[in-house]
Order: structure tokens, then sequence, then C-alpha cells
């Protein structure tokens, strides 16, 4: 049976469930052949991967450096993937540092605005362990809100809390220029690539021109397949990648089945992922990548 290709997952160093080293497995018992670890603006999940441990040996499972920065859009924010980075870029490990200390910023005054707005707190314990966490994000207060019974899953909580709590509080939040994460990946030896074009909610006009501006920075691909995208999306990314002469990926964007429950590595939502080829994939093969 040809193995699939998974170039989203995220670990419990971002909002993931997993560990690294079990993501792994879990990819492997999902025949999946090549995988990328892309947690949300930290790298400390893809430096725990022991490649050299004897069950990813035996399988032959390809493991890429990854990332997913969130930076700013013209109409909120977006997420870029960086793929093949080298773990120990100084000017990268510390833009991620900040980066952090912002997230905790912002996660903190959600909090208080759902405070404020629903009478939703939480213990002491909860929010010290909340900020000395992997990864600190609007998940993490999701997690919490189902904890103490303010709801029953992770999206009831951002549908009746945390969005609408977010929009109050938006000027608080201070991303990285798209142009400036894009150099920091650069810099760093990766290659740079849109993820899920659908969430930014771009007419078809809007969005070629954003590729365009992207393109001109240093955008090496765009995330075709994903778990959200329908088949005319995909066509619709596709023919702007043929256009833009731009690498072709693809990735469930697994989380675990608490976050993400319907999306199963490899195979997305109710199977509709199946990748068995990307020009990404190909690229990193002639890099040596993998």
């Amino acid at each position: 049976m040809d193995k699939l290709i998974d170039m989203h997952m995220h670990t419990n160093y971002s909002d993931g469930e997993f560990d690294p080293m079990d993501l792994i497995r879990k990819a492997i018992n999902a025949n999946v052949g090549v995988m990328a670890i892309t947690d949300h603006d930290t790298l400390n999940g893809a430096k725990k991967v022991d490649r050299s441990a004897s069950f990813i040996r035996a399988s032959g499972i390809k493991v890429v450096n990854g990332i997913e920065i969130t930076c700013q859009a013209s109409k909120g924010t977006m997420h870029v993937l960086g793929y093949d980075i080298d773990l120990d870029n100084q000017d990268l490990n510390e833009k991620l540092m900040e980066i952090k200390a912002d997230r905790v910023y912002a996660t903190l005054s959600v909090m208080e605005q759902i405070r404020r707005d629903y009478d939703i707190t939480f213990s002491y314990d909860d929010i010290a362990a909340l900020i000395n966490s992997n990864h600190i994000g609007r998940p993490n207060l999701a997690r919490l809100c189902i904890k103490y019974g303010f709801c029953e899953t992770v999206d009831e909580a951002f549908d009746w809390y945390l969005t609408p709590a977010k929009r109050k509080i938006q000027g608080l939040n201070h991303h990285i220029s798209f142009p400036d994460c894009f150099k920091l990946i650069k810099d760093s030896g990766g290659l740079v690539v849109l993820a899920h074009p659908k969430t930014l909610h771009l007419e078809d006009d809007e969005l070629d021109s954003l590729i365009c501006q992207m393109k001109e920075c240093g955008l090496d691909g765009i995330e075709i397949y994903n778990s959200i995208h329908s088949m005319d999306d995909v066509y619709r990314y596709d023919q702007l990648a043929r256009k833009y002469d731009l690498l072709i990926s693809g990735g469930t964007d697994y989380h675990g089945p608490t976050v993400k429950p319907l999306i199963e590595i490899g195979t997305g939502m109710n199977h509709n992922i199946k990748i068995k080829r990307l020009s990404l994939v190909d690229e990193l093969k002639r890099r040596g990548t993998i």
C-alpha cells in the first residue's frame, strides 16, 4: 500500500494533544510515510523528535522540521508554514520568544474579557499552569471552559465566549508582518508555504492579489489540500499555484480528538484527504532533506 503524506500536524508543544514521539507513532499506524510537525509559533516539539529511535528507523517514516507562524494579514491574521528550517537558528528562536510573550498577553486579555462579559473565572492553579504550559492560546482557555462546565466542546467555547471576546480586544494583538515572517523562515533555510488559504475569507481577485504580493516576498508554495478545503477550493488554489509557479503542499492540520475531533491523521475529515505526492515533498527530496 502506498504511504500517505501529511505535512501539517500539531503536538502538545502547541495546541495539539500528543507528545511528538507519540504523534509519530500514530502517523506510522495511519500509514503516513512523510510528515511534518508544524506547531504554532514554536520549534520545541520538532526539537524533541529523536530520529534515531528504533521505531522511526524501522518504519522508514520521514519527519520534516516545520512551524506554523501567525502573522498579520490585510483582514485579520494568516498562518504561514515553514518547512526544512534550522531549528537552532538564533534570529528565529529569539523572535519566537517574543511571539510567545505576546501570545501570553493576548490570551490573558481574552481571559479577562470573558470574566467581564460572562463571569467566567478559573482557579489560580489553572491560570498558573496555563502560563507555564508549552503553548498558550485560546484552545487552552476552551479546555478550561469545558473543565468548569461552561460548555461541552471546544467549538462551543469559541462560538459562545472566545471569539466574541477576541473581537473586543483585537487591537491588543501584535502579529509579525508576513514579509518579516517570510524572511525569518528563509534566513533559517526554510521553505515558505501559505497555510489553509480558505481561512483568509478572500474573494478570488483579493486572494490572487495577495498571492502575487507574497510571491514577490518569497512565498514558495500554497497548502492546497487541507481538511477544511472542498474540491472546489482545491481546484481554485491549484490554479493559483500554477499561475505563480508555486509548490503544492497539503496536510490534515491534525491536533487530536479534543481540539479537532473530526480530523484524522493522514485522511483528514471524513477521509477527504489522501495525499500521495506533493511538489513540496519533491523539492525536499531534491534538497536532500528526506
